[in-house]
């Protein structure tokens, strides 16, 4: 079942402030350099009480250096953030609202003056295998044809297993979003994805490469297919964050008569953001 127009809206509009609370979080960070992991997530749940979010009862990820290379690290004993951490923040809710579905998103950051050469080129590349699939899906709407989950997952896997990562990537390339949590019941952008992916549901795109006990690095935007036939990107980017996937095209794509565009919810990561204040 699709999503209403209510929910999707519902689901922007998240999405617009998650993308809030991570230059939050940036903000945070230069203010308070002595932070540590559990704080920034602490940070967090106040902000998403401040914009009348709710999120479900799993911690936000907030990982610094060797701890990135966990899929899925929730920090237990605090660990103070340090020049030349990495940082991963994966960040999850939706509005105060009864049937108000996720967003779901990843940033990169970096505590430092000069990122190093080894995290600004898994960046390049993981940032290059998520837009990869958002190409694919591009041009399988312009042809019209809706992908298959286990399709665009393809895309992105051979992609990375190109360049030497096929055992670092760990998990699919994406998923539904939910109502529950962010984690959706619809057709996943994996392996076993064997159905189309279901037109007006919100989704995401998140590859990531894990190196083991050193780091990892992970890129999450959101988005759904929508009609008619265009297809648009957020170009734009709130504090001058860069972003990535400016690229627009327009294409036609009919699938059951109608025609379809993709839509992009969040910001594009383009690089790794440097957090720095100077004294």
């Amino acid at each position: 079942m699709s999503w209403t127009m209510t929910q999707i809206k519902q689901h922007k509009r998240a999405a617009n402030l998650l993308n809030r609370i991570l230059i939050e979080v940036i903000e945070y960070i230069k203010n308070k350099p002595e932070t540590t992991d559990v704080a920034i997530r602490q940070f967090i749940k106040q902000q998403y009480k401040k914009h009348r979010l709710i999120s479900d009862k799993q911690k936000s990820i907030v990982a610094f250096s060797k701890n990135t290379s966990q899929v899925h690290y929730y920090a237990e004993q605090p660990r103070k953030l340090k020049k030349g951490d990495l940082i991963m923040i994966d960040i999850w809710a939706r509005l105060a609202k009864k049937g108000a579905p996720f967003a779901d998103i990843t940033w990169m950051m970096y505590y430092g003056r000069k990122l190093p050469r080894e995290y600004a080129q898994a960046f390049k590349l993981v940032a290059q295998a998520r837009d990869k699939a958002i190409d694919f899906f591009k041009n399988s709407l312009k042809n019209k044809t809706v992908p298959l989950g286990k399709e665009a997952d393809s895309v992105v896997r051979s992609y990375l297993e190109k360049h030497g990562q096929r055992d670092r990537f760990l998990h699919g390339t994406g998923h539904s979003l939910g109502f529950a949590n962010p984690h959706g019941r619809r057709v996943r952008i994996n392996r076993k994805g064997r159905l189309p992916i279901p037109i007006n549901v919100g989704y995401t795109i998140e590859p990531g490469i894990y190196f083991k006990n050193e780091f990892g690095i992970r890129s999450e935007i959101d988005f759904y297919i929508d009609s008619p036939g265009e297809i648009r990107l957020r170009r734009s980017s709130p504090c001058g964050i860069p972003t990535g996937c400016e690229a627009n095209s327009t294409g036609q794509a009919i699938s059951r008569g109608e025609n379809y565009k993709l839509i992009i919810t969040t910001i594009c990561q383009k690089q790794i953001i440097k957090i720095w204040k100077k004294s």
